[in-house]
């Protein structure tokens, strides 16, 4: 290992920073584009400092997803603590990280293993936005006029991530008006938005 990959291998950023690199060709350029040396170039590293940390190209991929998975069950918690769950569930549905889940996917077309890691995380995070949203309806905090609470999580995260992929490819026809829609969803199912707003899909607090 070379003396600049030692070096580096005491620096607990670096990680982090290939990560983001990573993350950053994924989104744009897709995951095609990621290799080693491609990764160790963006970030200023030797190759041998990839290596280092990521032994193999889906070690990376892995690392990037997992990292993505910890952060959203972080965000699931903060849903918990909403007083308006759906509007806090669909912003962390549409996210821009959001965007990542396209690549995610055609990855575990490739790995079986990514598959099962993607699959194994995805089913977690669902089950978690589940359970709070059973939890409320019960509690009567929550009233979704009898729709089931699973479908409504399924639902929410399909169509706010479509609405970012298509965004993200620039395809704009038709989304003011779902947006408008979803948000008399909110305001229906949700209670009053109360300054928030809908834009480029996803749900900001004012």
């Amino acid at each position: 290992m070379t003396t600049r990959a030692r070096r580096g291998s005491r620096n607990p950023e670096t990680p982090q920073t290939l990560l983001d690199v990573t993350e950053r060709l994924m989104l744009k350029e897709g995951y095609a584009a990621v290799g080693i040396r491609r990764v160790a170039r963006e970030a200023g590293v030797a190759p041998a400092l990839v290596l280092y940390y990521f032994p193999t190209l889906d070690d990376l991929f892995l690392a990037v997803l997992r990292r993505r998975a910890d952060q959203e069950l972080e965000r699931q918690a903060r849903i918990g603590q909403s007083a308006h769950p759906l509007a806090a569930l669909w912003k962390a549905n549409g996210s821009p990280g959001s965007a990542l889940i396209a690549e995610f996917a055609a990855l575990a077309n490739h790995s079986e293993a990514f598959r099962a890691e993607l699959i194994a995380r995805a089913e977690r995070y669902r089950d978690l936005q589940h359970e709070h949203l059973r939890q409320m309806i019960a509690e009567g905090s929550l009233d979704i006029g009898g729709a089931p609470p699973m479908a409504v999580v399924v639902l929410t995260t399909a169509i706010a991530r479509v609405l970012v992929n298509e965004r993200h490819l620039g395809l704009t026809t038709g989304l003011e008006e779902t947006m408008a829609y979803i948000e008399d969803l909110l305001r229906r199912y949700d209670g009053p938005p109360s300054g928030r707003r809908l834009e480029g899909g996803h749900v900001e607090t004012a």
